[in-house]
């Protein structure tokens, strides 16, 4: 199993913040263009524990369909989201967001394996590992630059 961790402070309210992210439709604004990420599940979707989001995107010319599970929230501290169906065995985000003076630390934590035994641990290390640091450094930017 993989780890990644990444940090954003904004000087914005925590229930702010939260609210952003409980809005699926704000995916797609977080997520680099060049993945074509498209939400196929129809809306309005109300984020919650059990609720399911479908959405294709497309990885280096390839279309992926992807479904996700929340498997647990707990507005507006905390949410955890894991792969039901796309390109990882094992995909678990959990999402927090504390108070921190007079703002809010976002922590996002992701556990994640790919498949294909030894052949999906040298694509992790050559080429996952920085696709999705990437992709949460795209996130950061935007991120930022909606709560300036």
């Amino acid at each position: 199993m993989h780890h990644f961790h990444s940090e954003q402070w904004l000087g914005r309210p925590v229930e702010e913040v939260f609210a952003f992210f409980a809005n699926a439709n704000n995916l797609q604004a977080i997520t680099p263009q060049q993945l074509k990420f498209r939400i196929l599940t129809p809306g309005p979707i109300e984020l919650e524990a059990g609720a399911r989001i479908d959405y294709q995107l497309t990885l280096h010319g390839v279309p992926l369909q992807w479904a996700t599970l929340i498997e647990s929230w707990e507005p507006p501290h905390e949410f955890v989201d894991v792969q039901l169906r796309g390109p990882y065995r094992v995909w678990r985000h959990t999402h927090r967001f504390a108070k921190e003076g007079a703002g809010t630390r976002i922590s996002d934590d992701v556990d994640y394996e790919l498949p294909l035994g030894p052949l999906g641990r040298a694509i992790e290390a050559l080429w996952a590992r920085r696709e999705i640091a990437k992709i949460f450094a795209y996130r950061t930017e935007v991120i930022a630059r909606r709560f300036s």
